[in-house]
């Protein structure tokens, strides 16, 4: 569900930013946040080593492979694990989608083509300096939170069967001690 919201709320903002003009360049908050409509062909952060037909294909088998994982171990998973997981597939899904088809709806490319559509950008500058230069979407939003909820809380979202193991091992070696009858050794003191 939280991967279907995502992707949803993502297309919706993009549909929005890119059919309204008079909001594609906007001061939101003076001086900290602005609408800059703008389509990256690269990957996040604007880094731009690899095709854009390349960089969809690179994307598609890693979300297929997070997929694969996410299903392989949803029995195992507790509820704050598969709501940031569903962030991330959203997210994912959302700057996919965009790589498959804005080239077609935009009429300057074909599938795998599609650059991603990017609006949100924090303006606050310290001097010359801007603070976070960087221009994104509902998806990166989504996929950034979850994945630093995911680092600050990984404790209680990650099962480690190692250390329950261990300690399941030695707390049933310690009672087989205990119930153990005396050696014959004992038994002659």
């Amino acid at each position: 569900m939280p991967a279907f919201i995502v992707l949803v709320l993502d297309q919706l903002s993009k549909w929005w930013i890119r059919t309204s003009p008079e909001w594609q360049n906007t001061t939101i908050i003076d001086g900290w946040l602005q609408f800059y409509f703008t389509k990256n062909p690269g990957m996040a952060m604007g880094i731009d080593i690899l095709s854009t037909p390349a960089i969809s294909v690179v994307a598609i088998l890693a979300v297929t492979g997070i997929l694969i994982y996410i299903l392989r171990n949803i029995e195992e998973a507790n509820m704050g694990y598969l709501i940031c997981m569903g962030l991330v597939l959203g997210g994912a899904f959302g700057n996919i989608a965009d790589r498959l088809f804005m080239a077609i709806i935009m009429d300057y490319g074909g599938v795998l083509e599609g650059h991603v559509v990017d609006f949100i950008y924090f303006s606050l500058q310290i001097n010359d300096w801007t603070v976070f230069p960087y221009i994104f979407n509902v998806a990166d939003v989504a996929i950034s939170c979850s994945i630093i909820t995911l680092l600050i809380f990984n404790k209680r979202f990650f099962v480690h069967h190692d250390v329950e193991v261990e300690k399941d091992e030695s707390a049933l070696n310690e009672l087989e001690e205990t119930d153990k009858p005396p050696s014959s050794l004992d038994n002659k003191l």
